[in-house]
């Protein structure tokens, strides 16, 4: 199921207000900027050492509508890369950066759903998102991801995380236009394997790429 999550307590919406925080983020963009971005929507697929930076970033950026969808809960090993805190463990991934998320700005509209993406389901959850943010660990989820939305949307656009593991130099992450609907980010080649662990900077670096682009794309840039 997905739907709305508003997780802060009236204290602190008392404290600040909607339009303390519009009037910030005003000030830091151009009047077409805010009004692109705050209206602009994406959904984030995977809520792990990617989807969770991603979501932060966007939140901080102010994009008005995040959706969040991940199976997973916070493990103790998840916390050398992805966003979550000791406070986290246990909880629903979706619910803890949903509530991280709302701590950045109560009036976001962040909607989650707990639950596993197919083939089957992925433009049901999609397609009335013009950008989604794939995130998973697995190559085989990857792939599958970005051919059902390329697939079944056809006004979605996918940015994609790929080779992000080690600790090699993060001037290799870069973003590629691959096709006309599809961005990937990483160094394409450095995966997760004997002795190439996940290492939160590149992780990040890679996440910073992906919501980068998204932004872009919500400001109607398309090159890379």
């Amino acid at each position: 199921m997905s739907g709305g999550y508003r997780g802060m307590g009236k204290a602190l919406e008392r404290k600040i207000s909607r339009e303390q925080i519009e009037e910030a983020l005003r000030k830091r963009y151009s009047p077409w900027m805010y009004e692109k971005i705050a209206n602009g929507s994406v959904a984030v697929a995977g809520l792990g050492g990617l989807g969770s930076q991603i979501a932060l970033m966007l939140a901080r950026t102010g994009v008005g509508e995040l959706f969040l969808v991940d199976f997973d809960r916070v493990e103790l090993s998840n916390l050398n890369r992805q966003a979550y805190g000791l406070s986290h463990l246990g909880q629903p991934k979706t619910l803890a950066l949903a509530g991280m998320l709302q701590n950045i700005n109560p009036y976001l509209n962040v909607k989650v759903m707990e639950g596993k993406v197919t083939a089957e389901n992925a433009g049901e959850l999609f397609c009335s998102y013009p950008i989604v943010c794939e995130a998973f660990d697995k190559p085989a989820e990857k792939a599958m991801l970005v051919n059902a939305v390329l697939e079944q949307c056809p006004k979605t656009i996918v940015v994609s995380g790929n080779g992000m593991a080690g600790y090699g130099s993060s001037n290799k992450i870069i973003t590629q236009k691959k096709m006309g609907r599809l961005y990937v980010c990483g160094d394409g080649e450095t995966e997760v394997g004997a002795g190439t662990c996940l290492v939160s900077p590149r992780v990040m670096a890679c996440a910073a790429h992906q919501a980068n682009m998204a932004v872009r794309l919500l400001l109607g840039e398309d090159g890379v």
